[in-house]
């Protein structure tokens, strides 16, 4: 594992330079603190065996690991809550917006009061009810604090725009704590010289703007991906937009518009991502073929806007200078099969460096369709253990395990949150 770099300058310009940095998360307590009736509100069509998640995301941390410098969430917030300000600011913030604060002062002091260690547990984790009042008494949660279900995809949260961290407002009340604990370590860990934005500050701010990182593709220097989706509205893509308008220069946001339904479309990249300089996964009946969802490409040159529709995503950027080769998820001749896959994550791959990526060992078609443009396959396990040097290739995937991970609703860049790539 790489040493830890204080003062990592926040700088992402691509989905595929080699990567540098990366904050995680590892799933816990928090996946199984719900049942059957209260899965929905968290946002899961099912609850999770924690154990088997918990192997199966070991196995990806460790992979990543061998690449990259990592960072937990639970170990940076840890770290923030040891200075005083930072800790009731946070604390202070969270009860005022989930817990009507004027009722809970005292149970927020007793928080507050608690280790470090603790009170970054029970932020993520859950804090369990007092039963100590007929109204706590009676009331059917079990929790004061609900805890942050979903917090293993780090990517929503917040999303790195070049040298910018973006704090997003994510669609659901139950996920705004996972973007301020976000906001608290860019703004006060010293292992990152970050600015950070939050449309919240905006002077523009909407209440309809919601912006999810899952959406967002940083493509180039230049060009940024957003999927228009049940995450992110066109309130949320304007916001980008008008800060997009501040840069110099000519830039480009190209928008595709997804389905709301089923749930496998949550975001941009359940059909698109990045694999290399010229080579891209594409959940095909979405991306490449005729329907009703627009591609729309946002132009800016020095400040002035103007927009047009395209026919899809890769023709829109062969107009920029960029040929992409898809690759299809699923592969190419069966409709049954690219649904079953993209529904479990196929389209959904993380890259280390140009060509070198990592997804679930379980979509074998999309695998097999990668094999036949020139990716070795390395499964995890052969990895880890030695048998198998993914130095040898020059283009790979790393297959990891994610049968219970895929479950929860994304893959491998859902559960990734880059900090810094190399230039491409």
């Amino acid at each position: 594992m790489l040493k830890k770099r204080e003062n990592m300058k926040i700088r992402v310009n691509s989905e595929i330079g080699k990567l540098e940095g990366v904050i995680l998360h590892s799933p816990g307590p928090e996946i199984e603190n719900m049942t059957p009736k209260n899965a929905e509100r968290a946002l899961y069509s099912d609850i999770l065996n924690l154990s088997v998640a918990k192997k199966e995301y070991r196995q990806f941390n460790d992979v990543l690991d061998k690449f990259t410098t990592t960072f937990q969430v639970k170990d940076l917030l840890t770290d923030i809550l040891s200075n005083d300000k930072v800790k009731n600011d946070l604390i202070s913030k969270i009860y005022l917006n989930e817990c009507q604060m004027s009722k809970n002062g005292r149970y927020m002091n007793e928080l507050l009061d608690q280790p470090e260690e603790e009170i970054a547990r029970q932020l993520i984790e859950g804090r369990i009810m007092k039963k100590d009042t007929l109204t706590n008494f009676l009331d059917e949660d079990r929790y004061s604090l609900k805890p942050l279900h979903n917090f293993f995809f780090t990517r929503d949260a917040a999303v790195s725009i070049y040298d910018t961290v973006h704090i997003n407002r994510m669609a659901n009340k139950v996920r705004e704590r996972e973007s301020q604990i976000m906001e608290a370590i860019f703004e006060n860990h010293p292992n990152f010289k970050a600015k950070t934005l939050n449309p919240l500050n905006s002077e523009s701010f909407d209440d309809k703007i919601s912006l999810e990182g899952g959406d967002v593709l940083v493509f180039s220097d230049n060009i940024i991906l957003i999927g228009n989706s049940a995450r992110t509205t066109t309130q949320g893509i304007d916001y980008i937009l008008q800060e997009m308008k501040k840069l110099k220069g000519k830039h480009h946001i190209i928008v595709q518009e997804l389905p709301y339904t089923p749930e496998s479309f949550i975001h941009l990249d359940m059909v698109f991502t990045m694999l290399d300089t010229d080579k891209c996964m594409v959940y095909k009946p979405l991306i490449m073929d005729s329907n009703r969802f627009l591609t729309i490409h946002l132009s800016i040159d020095n400040g002035k806007v103007t927009i047009n529709e395209e026919i899809n995503i890769l023709t829109a950027l062969k107009a920029l200078g960029h040929d992409l080769e898809p690759i299809f998820c699923g592969g190419n001749s069966d409709s049954y099969i690219q649904e079953r896959e993209q529904w479990h994550s196929g389209a959904n791959f993380f890259a280390l460096a140009p060509g070198q990526v990592i997804g679930y060992g379980r979509n074998v078609y999309t695998l097999e369709e990668m094999n036949k443009n020139g990716f070795e396959i390395i499964r995890a396990k052969d990895l880890l253990s030695g048998k198998t040097d993914a130095e040898k290739y020059d283009k790979f995937v790393i297959t990891v395990e994610g049968s219970e991970l895929s479950r929860g609703g994304g893959g491998c860049r859902c559960m990734t949150m880059p900090v810094r790539r190399k230039p491409v």
